[in-house]
């Protein structure tokens, strides 16, 4: 299990200090009051990006009558639901795991679901996928699912998804660049600008990630919280000095400038949040609008989404805070998953698209966050920031990014608890591991590991080895993996 750099800081006696501790179960998980606010801090500034993206996301479609949602009503109910279903994970999970409006479900919402409709009833889609994932909760359908997954797989799951924030850090700091013309070249991709660290963003990013490394082997306390803050603020310098600009001027791209936000202290620190999108959502009229058999294609994206990135994010954060028991489960699982599936209903109600787990979460846990104490202090950092949007703007991916990258290394050390000698399930799990950061999706690489591992038992005769549970998991799989042949026979 990975460590952190907090150890020291764990308290002397495990016996709870009063109420609090005892139901948050701080001090019975080794943590302190102190650690769970350093935690909450992290995961709130790896995740404030949210507030400012998933507007500029949902903000850039069109619907099917032409209309797009406002940027401001958008930020402030995006910031607002992710508030309200953090702290009652943190309440009803006590699990230090955040939540917000999940990137991709809200490209799919804004660019494929949209269009083919209203955005009411694209919402309405939304709350139908959370309600019915609630349901397969309620019924321990979803419990039973995460429980046939072998530990090991889970273990993968969990490594895969360090990977993936690494390589989330690194392209969103603008380390790692897509190269412009990859028809003419084998490689699809290249260290910051033509193969060169050209730009003063990329410096502040590799400057703030050695000074995060630096911090964190010498177990500075918050040394992750440290290392975002300390790069903001030579973020903000060196942009007061060079002037880059943001990374897209008048629409043209500018490979030199900040990514997400320019770092700058703001001229306006305080605003009224504008909450008008709260309950713009119908139910009823995309079947007949878009048709009933593109409906479900849509629903069933949705679910299957959302359904195995939180059982590979909870893992994750659990692994490594190490919180899993034996099978690999992490405390009040049930509670988690509930939180989860509400909050996913409840992005579709205020408009923002479905929220769900973050494994940006696991940079909390890396500076000591154990238990829902720190959920409280994100959650309630999310609601202030409804009002304090214009610093959560302040910090630019270059200064974010250096927590992403360190917490997918801690995540990546739990690779030595797999037996790679063992096929069977060193290649589902070498699947999974690899999948996720190279396809960009927690599914697609949690699906490859699970049919490959019933393939290979299937292979070798050992039928009776793979959870009954499992082999209809690998079906959906199929056909989540076969989504677009399947929608190009209906749309």
């Amino acid at each position: 299990m990975a460590t952190t750099s907090h150890d020291a800081d764990a308290p002397a006696s495990r016996t709870p200090k009063n109420g609090f501790d005892r139901f948050f179960e701080i001090s019975a998980r080794g943590s302190t009051v102190g650690r769970e606010v350093r935690g909450g801090l992290a995961t709130f500034f790896t995740m404030a990006y949210i507030v400012v993206l998933n507007p500029l996301i949902l903000g850039g479609g069109v619907d099917a009558d032409g209309n797009s949602l406002p940027i401001g009503a958008l930020a402030a109910a995006t910031a607002l639901v992710a508030g309200v279903v953090t702290i009652l994970m943190g309440v009803v999970a006590r699990f230090p795991l955040a939540l917000a409006a999940g990137l991709g479900v809200n490209a799919l919402v804004a660019f494929e679901i949209a269009p083919e409709m209203t955005w009411a009833d694209a919402m309405g889609l939304v709350v139908i996928e959370g309600v019915l994932i609630l349901i397969l909760v309620l019924t321990g359908l979803r419990t039973l699912v995460f429980k046939a997954v072998p530990t090991q797989l889970k273990t993968a799951i969990g490594v895969g998804i360090g990977l993936f924030l690494m390589i989330i850090g690194l392209v969103d700091s603008g380390f790692v660049r897509r190269i412009p013309d990859a028809a003419n070249t084998t490689v699809p991709v290249e260290l910051g600008i033509g193969g060169k660290l050209a730009s003063w963003p990329l410096l502040v990013f590799v400057v703030g990630l050695l000074f995060t490394i630096v911090l964190f082997v010498k177990k500075v306390r918050g040394a992750i919280l440290i290392g975002i803050l300390g790069s903001t603020v030579l973020a903000i310098i060196v942009e007061a000095i060079a002037g880059a600009g943001p990374s897209f001027v008048d629409g043209k791209p500018n490979p030199g400038g900040w990514s997400l936000n320019v770092p700058a202290l703001p001229d306006q620190v305080v605003g009224l949040p504008d909450l008008s999108l709260l309950g713009k959502f119908n139910v009823f009229d995309s079947w007949s609008r878009a048709g009933v058999l593109v409906v479900i294609m849509f629903i069933f994206t949705l679910l299957i989404t959302d359904f195995f990135d939180t059982m590979g994010t909870m893992v994750a954060v659990g692994q490594e805070g190490g919180l899993l028991d034996a099978e690999g489960m992490p405390p009040r699982t049930r509670e988690i998953l509930i939180v989860d599936s509400v909050a996913a209903a409840a992005g579709g109600v205020a408009s923002v698209s479905s929220n769900t787990s973050y494994i940006e979460s696991a940079s909390g846990v890396a500076e000591g966050a154990r238990t829902g104490v720190a959920s409280l202090v994100t959650g309630g950092l999310f609601l202030l920031a409804m009002f304090f949007a214009p610093l959560v703007q302040v910090v630019p991916f270059e200064a974010a990014s250096t927590a992403l990258v360190l917490v997918g290394f801690l995540m990546m050390s739990a690779v030595r608890q797999i037996d790679w000698t063992d096929y069977e399930i060193a290649i589902p799990a070498f699947l999974a591991i690899t999948l996720m950061p190279f396809t960009y999706s927690i599914s697609n690489g949690i699906g490859a590991g699970i049919i490959s591992y019933v393939v290979i038992k299937l292979a070798k005769g050992k039928a009776r080895e793979v959870h009954p549970l499992l082999y209809g998991v690998a079906a959906i799989f199929v056909l989540y993996f076969l989504r677009g042949p399947l929608e190009s026979l209906v749309l």
